[in-house]
């Protein structure tokens, strides 16, 4: 039996669209509230991320090394929490600290988990 691997599939798209749906629903609300160019940015973001979290799927470059996948999704990861704040108005308007982006920290752990594999890895594609 031939193993598509969809759950993986559905796992990388279903993962990051959801890990940049509160951009696109903040965007909104930027809109919303009359901050027009704030929210105009994070729809842009927004849609960046969808165009990076397709086109480099594993999937489809499948002797491609995960972390080099991942790292276009994470930068704009990065660039959207610069966004949130700075439409907040900086740290302090956010009642933020330095020490709160640690909490971030664990989004990273899939680099160091999967950062080395690639689609084409050998037990990578489960039973068959």
């Amino acid at each position: 039996m031939k193993n598509d691997r969809s759950g993986e599939k559905i796992g990388w798209v279903a993962g990051w669209m959801g890990g940049f749906a509160w951009v696109a629903a903040l965007a909104v609300v930027f809109v919303w509230q009359g901050k027009t160019m704030a929210g105009l940015g994070g729809l842009a973001l927004a849609g960046l991320a969808v165009y990076a979290v397709l086109n480099f799927a594993p999937w489809k470059r499948p002797d491609t090394h995960c972390w080099k996948l991942m790292a276009p999704v994470y930068l704009l990861l990065i660039l959207a929490a610069v966004w949130a704040v700075a439409a907040f108005g900086g740290f302090a308007a956010a009642g933020l600290q330095w020490w709160n982006l640690l909490w971030l920290l664990p989004v990273f752990i899939p680099l160091l988990t999967i950062g080395r594999k690639t689609w084409n890895d050998p037990g990578s594609q489960g039973r068959e």
